[in-house]
């Protein structure tokens, strides 16, 4: 039960301390919470493409200073673009506005086009900074910015519990279906796997259950209460202001040049 209990990320004593990550991990993971959720609010009020364009242009400046691995990070940002691709595709055959061409018969408006692009600039710029500000963090990390945030503990504690035993469901998953196949099982489009399946996922949730709570049990003897102790509290520093004012005002900025 002790190793149950273990976290794989850092220990609270090591909370807060990102500094792999160039300018960006130096910073305070509260700043960086309330700084990412403000600029997204920003990207999302604008409405045109010069402005969406230096939103971009401040998201990619962003994860330069985090020395984040180019490449992986932006295949992570293909990942997400291949859900919305199909909508952008599709905006301007149902889009009413001045006709572009047409396609089988069905007109593609300029009007369409550019709300794809406008759509797709915001989201760009709204993940990419996600990623550089909070996806940075480590999940304890995350966890003691949003409860010094004053977010609901029980959110808090979902989080971090979420993250900690989702590789554990993953364990007990494969397990599962090790044992599927031992038995001869093989998927295929009949009642018996569909039924077969039904019963993995009874049998996950049935485990969930009594595994949570074998390890409440666990906290309650090893003094849990319900609340968030830290060992490790936050502190601004200079470098947290003039950060936070430089994105203030590029967030400015954008908004004054939205409207130009």
């Amino acid at each position: 039960m002790a190793h149950a209990l273990e976290p794989k990320a850092k220990t609270l004593v090591e909370a807060g301390s990102d500094a792999p990550y160039g300018v960006i991990g130096d910073l305070d993971p509260r700043l960086r919470v309330v700084l990412a959720c403000v600029f997204a609010i920003t990207t999302v009020a604008l409405a045109t493409i010069p402005a969406l364009i230096a939103a971009l242009a401040t998201a990619i400046s962003l994860l330069l200073m985090s020395r984040l691995p180019i490449r992986r990070t932006l295949k992570r940002m293909a990942m997400m673009d291949s859900f919305i691709i199909f909508m952008l595709v599709l905006l301007p055959f149902t889009m009413p506005g001045d006709p572009m061409f047409s396609l089988f018969g069905f007109p593609a408006s300029w009007q369409g086009l550019w709300k794809a692009i406008e759509i797709g600039l915001t989201a760009n710029a709204v993940i990419l900074t996600l990623m550089v500000l909070v996806g940075t963090m480590e999940p304890v990390t995350l966890g003691h910015a949003l409860h010094k945030l004053r977010c609901p503990e029980v959110l808090v504690h979902l989080l971090m519990f979420t993250i900690r035993y989702i590789e554990v469901l993953r364990e007990e998953y494969l397990r599962l279906r090790g044992a599927m196949k031992i038995r001869g099982f093989r998927p295929g489009t009949n009642w018996h796997t569909y039924r077969s399946f039904g019963y993995l996922v009874g049998m996950m949730l049935v485990r969930a259950i009594e595994r949570s709570e074998r390890i409440l049990g666990a906290m309650k003897c090893r003094g849990f209460s319900g609340q968030l102790i830290l060992l490790q509290e936050f502190r601004m520093t200079r470098r947290d202001h003039r950060f936070a004012v430089l994105l203030g005002g590029v967030c400015v900025g954008l908004l004054f040049l939205d409207y130009l």
